[in-house]
């Protein structure tokens, strides 16, 4: 074996321009207690039925996955209301959003999306060979979904929605995304990215299953990391129409969905487990409008978030802002100069975020 450097292996030239996927920042090994809110993550456990199921399946570690995922697909299939074979899984939303774009995206093709947005967008078309048309989102957060039409051009190939949007918070209306399905020609993939789906209002939540069915180039993008808590796990799937289920299972990484993962989810689907959820999302819920009722009064003036987050669109002072919440036992997710998001996570961090941004503001 040569003991010479490998200076002379050929890498794709996308790689060079290409940016790199930034995860929530930990605390710092400095002997202060810290909150981590810079990942939008959960900030409940798995409830005890998954997790005695994520055991149970480990007896099974040695064997192979079910690649096709049968129960899973099955109960997900009665949920969309829609053939198991239309759902396409994966480790995450993240990776069924990969799967899209090497489904759909040739070199040279274009993927049009609100900016900022998913910050692994960029990274996931620029990797395939896809050009990336970020439009940027309003000065609210919101996507500019006239922009966003008017971006389409005969290259383009796929135009994602996120919905609520990550990370500013805005979510998108089902009168809005008809309006804006109008204008994209037929031929176009729509996906609506809904990861944060479960923590919108219910009563003005999207619309996404009479889209789906009205609209034959819409693909679905869900989650179990966030509110069911398997972020550590790694399980997304899609809603596709029959003809681009077909392509994704083409393309996804064989047994993706790993046996603990599949048996999360599963779990998680169960009517008890739903309940215990679904009550855990009214909790986030009010935590949210409180802080933000808080930060409103502290005169921050703030997106409109129906995430499990907030955003504040700092600009240049994101960085300082971070380091000032860091410092004082408080991990953000700062976005270079344009904003700084923080999860809506135990009360008690809550609790420091309204005391911090107070601070900020009468330093």
């Amino acid at each position: 074996m040569s003991d010479q450097p490998l200076e002379n292996v050929r890498l794709r030239p996308t790689l060079e321009n290409l940016p790199a996927y930034v995860p929530g920042k930990p605390g710092a090994d400095d002997g202060l207690m810290r909150f981590k809110v810079s990942s939008n993550e959960s900030p409940f456990p798995p409830v005890d039925a998954v997790r005695e199921a994520v055991v149970a399946s480990l007896a099974g570690a040695h064997r192979y996955p079910d690649a096709a995922a049968i129960a899973l697909r099955e109960k997900l299939g009665v949920k969309h209301g829609v053939d198991p074979s239309q759902i396409s899984l994966s480790t995450g939303s993240v990776a069924v959003s990969g799967d899209l774009v090497r489904a759909v995206v040739g070199e040279g093709d274009e993927v049009v999306y609100a900016w900022r947005s998913f910050e692994a967008y960029p990274i996931l078309v620029g990797s395939h060979g896809g050009v990336s048309v970020p439009v940027p989102v309003t000065v609210a957060g919101e996507h500019d979904l006239e922009a966003m039409g008017a971006a389409i051009t005969d290259r383009t190939r796929l135009v994602l929605l996120c919905t609520p949007n990550n990370p500013t918070g805005p979510s998108l209306s089902t009168e809005q995304v008809e309006e804006f399905l109008a204008r994209v020609p037929d031929h176009v993939v729509v996906a609506i990215d809904e990861a944060y789906r479960e923590f919108h209002d219910p009563a003005t939540v999207l619309g996404t299953a009479g889209i789906f069915r009205r609209h034959g180039n819409v693909v679905l993008l869900r989650t179990f990391s966030k509110l069911q808590g398997l972020a550590g796990l790694r399980i997304g799937y899609a809603v596709a129409h029959p003809r681009l289920a077909r392509a994704l299972g083409q393309v996804t990484v064989p047994f993706g969905a790993s046996v603990p993962a599949q048996a999360a989810a599963l779990a998680s689907l169960h009517p008890e487990a739903q309940e215990e959820l679904a009550r855990r999302a009214e909790w986030i819920r009010s935590e949210r409008s409180r802080v933000l009722a808080a930060l409103a009064a502290q005169g921050w003036v703030l997106p409109v978030s129906q995430g499990n987050f907030v955003y504040f669109p700092l600009g240049e002072d994101s960085a300082a802002f971070a380091e000032f919440a860091d410092a004082r036992g408080l991990v953000l997710r700062a976005y270079g100069t344009d904003g700084v998001r923080a999860t809506i996570a135990e009360q008690a961090a809550n609790d420091l975020l309204i005391e911090i941004a107070g601070a900020w503001r009468e330093r």
